[in-house]
């Protein structure tokens, strides 16, 4: 077995424990805590988008600070009604091109790049739909470690190790401000002894890392739904919600979707913003498919998501496969 995969099972096991000592009240609002962890590992790759790890932190209603909920209530944009929470995150991503054996990579294939980040957002649920405002600022370029973290754990698990990190992007500031709205178009209804329901979204991002307007949707199917809107995800991506809300004791279920952006701007692409760096020419139109299931036991939540994401520049030889693995525990 491979050591990211002892690690993984360790924490895992760790956090199932904490969280089992956590749910003696169920039915309470709580905060919740979750780490998120995507690789291109599950589709037996290790190219373009290869990692993304995140760990992350949302409120209960009730631990929001009263001056945030009235800021919630009074953007335009959110619901005037509904509890408000809050999130944290930090996160790094991880981008390679498809031979990472050369030790000067060709211009025709993506640039390495990472990605080290924090976030803080405010979340909205009105009950029939979700609003997601957040604020995320990090470094890319040798700062966010990103060739030491790769070239460490190839390492550790015996994979060869990255030889064209020199030619990464350049350190630079990054910033994205993005709001997504998740809107419940068909709440849980009953079909064949099972709950199904509809979620559409749309959503914005500017900032000097990504420029995009997205539009998709997400269906569900399982029992005792929880309240939630699908699991979270590294964005850019389907959006889902960090928090949920148990419905019965066990609960499971298995959902598809697709979303759509079009993109003015991918740093990791279009490389730097303020200096010449490395860059490949984009496609202005990206789009994901998700595929995935969820199981929800009183306070944890366990999802695997398998994601196809369509060619994301011109000499790019084929579409991207990755898989996201996200437990997260209410406490």
């Amino acid at each position: 077995m491979r050591a990211k995969h002892i690690a993984f099972y360790l924490l895992s096991t760790a956090l199932l424990i904490g969280a089992a000592k956590a749910a003696d009240e169920p039915n309470l609002e709580k905060g919740t805590f979750g780490i998120l962890f995507e690789n291109d590992w599950f589709a037996k790759a290790d190219h373009n988008y290869t990692n993304g790890v995140e760990l992350n932190y949302t409120t209960a209603p009730q631990d929001t600070p009263d001056w945030l909920i009235t800021t919630a209530h009074w953007l335009p944009f959110f619901s005037a009604t509904g509890d408000v929470r809050t999130r944290y995150a930090l996160g790094q991503t991880i981008f390679t091109p498809l031979d990472k054996t050369v030790t000067n990579p060709s211009l025709l294939d993506r640039p390495y790049a990472g990605f080290l980040f924090g976030t803080f957002g405010l979340v909205g649920d009105s009950g029939t739909h979700l609003d997601q405002l957040q604020f995320t600022i990090g470094v890319v370029g040798p700062m966010s470690i990103a060739g030491e973290t790769q070239n460490w754990v190839h390492g550790i698990i015996g994979d060869a190790k990255a030889n064209g990190w020199h030619y990464q992007l350049r350190n630079e500031p990054g910033l994205i401000v993005q709001y997504q709205r998740n809107i419940k178009l068909i709440p849980p209804k009953s079909l064949l002894g099972l709950v199904f329901d509809i979620e559409p979204n749309y959503g914005a991002a500017v900032g000097n890392v990504y420029d995009f307007a997205s539009v998709g949707t997400m269906a569900r199917l399982g029992f005792n739904l929880p309240s939630d809107y699908g699991p979270m995800r590294i964005d850019p991506s389907l959006p889902g919600s960090n928090f949920f809300e148990p419905n019965g004791g066990v609960s499971a279920y298995i959902f598809a979707g697709a979303d759509g952006r079009a993109l003015a701007r991918n740093l990791f692409l279009d490389g730097n913003t303020f200096e010449t760096s490395r860059s490949v020419s984009k496609f202005n139109f990206v789009y994901d498919y998700d595929l995935g299931a969820a199981v929800t036991f009183r306070a944890i939540r366990l999802s695997y998501t398998y994601v196809i994401r369509s060619r994301e520049y011109k000499t790019q030889t084929a579409m991207s496969k990755f898989g996201a693995v996200a437990l997260s525990f209410r406490f």
